[in-house]
C-alpha cells in the first residue's frame, strides 16, 4: 500500500509528519526540530508499530510513503542542497520571500505555491534526462 505522508512546519518552528490518507490502515506521526528529523522520527514509528504488531502476532499491512512538503518543509529539507540563491534563480521567487516562507513569517500564495512545484517539477524532468559518457 502507498500512503501520502505530508511534512509541514508549525507555528512552533517545529516539524510535523503524518499520514495524509483516510484510507491508511493505522496512524503515525512523527516530529521534530527540523524537517528531516520529523521524517526520520516518522520512519522510526512506522517500525516499532511493525514489530509491535509481529511481536502480538497482528496482521500488518506494509506501506511505501511518498513524502509530501509545504513549501517551509521543502526548503528547510534541501536546504543543503538548494540554496535560497540556487532556488530564486530556479523558480523566480526573490530568495527574501523564500526566507520568509523558511522562518514562517509569511506564507506563499497558491499561486507561488504552484510556480514553485512547477519550476521543480521541469527541473527534475531536466535532471532525470542526464546521462554522462
Amino acid at each position: 500500500m502507498k500512503l501520502k505522508v505530508i511534512i509541514e512546519r508549525g507555528n512552533d518552528g517545529s516539524f510535523g509528519a503524518y499520514i495524509g490518507s483516510d484510507n491508511a490502515p493505522f496512524g503515525i506521526i512523527g516530529d521534530g526540530k527540523t524537517a528531516l528529523e520529523a521524517k526520520t522520527d516518522f520512519l522510526n514509528s512506522y517500525e516499532e508499530m511493525k514489530a509491535y504488531y509481529m511481536e502480538t502476532n497482528k496482521e500488518f499491512t506494509e506501506c511505501e510513503f511518498e513524502f509530501q512538503f509545504d513549501v517551509a518543509s521543502f526548503l528547510a529539507y534541501y536546504g543543503c542542497i538548494l540554496s535560497l540563491a540556487g532556488m530564486e534563480r530556479l523558480t523566480g521567487v526573490n530568495q527574501g520571500q523564500l526566507s520568509h516562507y523558511v522562518t514562517g513569517r509569511r506564507k506563499p500564495s497558491k499561486k507561488t505555491i504552484e510556480k514553485i512545484e512547477k519550476k521543480l517539477h521541469e527541473f527534475g524532468r531536466e535532471l532525470n534526462q542526464v546521462e554522462f559518457i
